[in-house]
């Protein structure tokens, strides 16, 4: 079974991908870690998203040594630190990132958090990036709804492909206005941390919900996300069998029952919460 969301432009892409944060860590891991991704994206989660940020850029390494020879089969995503944002620094930060990547292009640029540079200069290197074909399209990470706005008001800052935030079942502040608000947009949610590290409460409704379909608490918690309308998650997964594990999550379909469950537990958010970071 595959998911696939849709930018504004009108490109699809996979629902589920691969994340690299904390991999590239420990040399003693690194050929399972190549050995994960590249299962990763024989099984379709060719969305691979990573930033200049992990490890110091170890982990965009880690994406070129495994997938260099995969490149055209992939969705690349990196991240820009936000004190790199200028207009000229975030052309020389993709630069570093491409040639740690392997590769002469990103397809997606993200901007990786709000910091002091004016998001009218980080959109003018955004855009010049693009024109030279050094990236397809650009985004943000951990923006909320007063960010996103303030965006919008920014010369060519309406472009923006996708917001990256933290989003899980423990985790749903951005259901009650930011969802909605890229909804209307038509832009699609990327959620990070999407089974909070494997840091899922043991027990209760997961639990209870797996044993009906033969998987694990983290599986359900998965399923839940990619049942959501135009969103995209980002796993991280450092051996092959927790990737197979994230991959079956693509065969589950909740029932209304099982999401009304959830809900009982986990609650959906009845007021605006700040919007959560890790």
């Amino acid at each position: 079974m595959s998911l696939s969301a849709i930018l504004p432009g009108g490109e699809t892409v996979p629902a589920l991908g691969q994340g690299t944060w904390q991999m590239a860590e420990r040399a003693g891991n690194r050929a399972e870690e190549v050995e994960a991704l590249r299962l990763g994206v024989e099984l379709g989660m060719t969305l691979i998203d990573t930033a200049e940020m992990y490890g110091d850029g170890a982990a965009e390494e880690l994406v070129g040594e495994a997938l260099a020879d995969q490149r055209d089969r992939l969705f690349l995503v990196s991240k820009v630190y936000p004190h790199n944002a200028s207009r000229q620094g975030v052309v020389e930060a993709c630069e570093r990132s491409l040639k740690r990547l392997r590769t002469d292009r990103l397809d997606l640029y993200l901007l990786h958090w709000r910091g002091g540079v004016p998001l009218e200069e980080t959109v003018a290197g955004f855009e010049e990036l693009r024109r030279s074909g050094k990236i397809r399209h650009w985004g943000v990470s951990n923006f909320d709804v007063d960010d996103m706005e303030e965006l919008f008001q920014a010369p060519g800052g309406a472009t923006c492909a996708t917001n990256q935030v933290l989003y899980n079942v423990t985790r749903r502040g951005p259901e009650f206005d930011l969802l909605p608000w890229m909804a209307e947009r038509r832009m699609p949610l990327m959620a990070y941390s999407p089974v909070e590290q494997g840091r899922l409460p043991r027990g209760g409704v997961l639990q209870t919900i797996g044993q009906s379909y033969g998987a694990s608490p983290f599986q359900v918690a998965l399923a839940w996300l990619l049942q959501k309308p135009n969103l995209i998650a980002i796993p991280k997964a450092s051996r092959a069998e927790h990737v197979q594990d994230n991959h079956r999550a693509l065969e589950i379909r909740l029932s209304p029952e099982d999401l009304a469950a959830i809900d009982g537990e986990y609650s959906p958010p009845r007021r605006k919460r700040p919007l959560e970071m890790i």
